[in-house]
């Protein structure tokens, strides 16, 4: 998408206004980078959305090009469960065109419903998964998959949006430190992600296995105070074991999301259909004898290793104090 001029004296749009070949009907969304629009192709009668970025946005290189990546990649994409992101040379400043969809971010249907049943959180599951598999197969990995970037309709039907942080085979690497103040919520990254490394599809299955978990218990599996300290977590405790949130997950299911959720990417599942299949026999499914079933309580906190340090600095001079006294009295 070559980059359009941008004017930061344009009035902002409502019903009614046109831009380009769109009427614009209402304003749907607002972010803090974008603002989407429902809006009429005039050519077509066709109805999409039309996604804006601030202006602020349009003058930052690294929100533009997490802008532009999210076009590009998205245009590529023509899958069921992945909104579809129309072509459009001619324009006359930033913008995305979108097909519309009738539904509802996954957040807000979680954050109403606290917890599913184990069936409809499965289903919903494995629509996620056709899509990734469908993603991952194109070269193309999420990286930011959440319930904010999920849309859902009526009978639960998904489609993954937002593509800005995406990696494709071949693309120039954009690091988690980079990003991270656009990444938005920590829960869902994976723990390579936070250790600064690009992530692949196992990243996407990480996250779709917190996504599980807190569709099955109305918890996400790691918390702190601040994000920091949730991304901590993960990499040093295990989550409560979903069967002691809500006994009535099955100990298979309880074993395919501890699979999802391994800390090691080799040892998670090494793909969406491995995953899939685990979720449609869940007859088949072993389940391992997991220290993390037995340890769960104990609480590692990265605090402890901080104040550790810093005592063992502060006895660092009078080590050497000590050192040259003992020296002094023996020479």
């Amino acid at each position: 998408m070559a980059r359009p001029t941008v004017t930061h004296s344009m009035n902002p749009l409502q019903a009614g206004d046109h831009l380009d070949h769109y009427k614009i009907e209402n304003l749907v969304a607002r972010s803090g980078m974008a603002t989407i629009f429902r809006a009429t192709d005039t050519r077509t009668g066709r109805t999409v959305a039309i996604k804006i970025p601030h202006p602020e946005i349009e003058s930052d290189p690294i929100f533009f090009e997490r802008f532009q990546r999210e076009s590009d990649i998205g245009s590529r994409l023509d899958h069921p469960g992945v909104m579809k992101v129309f072509v459009d040379e001619d324009r006359q400043r930033v913008y995305i065109v979108m097909e519309w969809v009738e539904g509802r971010l996954l957040r807000g249907v979680m954050s109403e419903e606290a917890k599913f049943p184990a069936t409809r959180a499965v289903n919903i599951a494995l629509r996620i998964l056709d899509a990734l598999a469908y993603i991952h197969a194109q070269g193309v990995v999420h990286r930011d998959l959440k319930p904010e970037n999920i849309m859902i309709d009526a009978g639960d039907n998904i489609k993954l949006i937002d593509f800005g942080i995406a990696a494709s085979a071949g693309a120039r690497r954009i690091t988690f430190a980079k990003l991270s103040n656009t990444m938005g919520t920590p829960d869902y990254i994976s723990p390579e992600q936070v250790k600064g490394k690009r992530g692949d599809a196992r990243s996407d299955l990480y996250a779709l296995g917190v996504i599980l978990y807190e569709m099955l218990t109305g918890k996400v599996p790691f918390q702190g105070p601040n994000p920091f300290a949730t991304m901590n977590d993960r990499l040093l405790n295990s989550p409560v074991p979903p069967r002691e949130v809500d006994s009535s997950i099955s100990p298979q299911l309880q074993e395919i999301i501890y699979r999802a959720l391994e800390r090691e990417p080799a040892n998670r599942y090494k793909s969406a259909a491995e995953f899939a299949h685990d979720l449609r026999h869940q007859d088949e499914v072993g389940i391992a004898d997991r220290p993390e079933l037995r340890d769960w309580r104990k609480r590692r906190s990265p605090l402890k290793r901080r104040i550790l340090f810093y005592v063992m600095l502060a006895l660092i001079p009078i080590l050497i104090f000590v050192l040259l006294l003992y020296v002094a009295k023996h020479s």
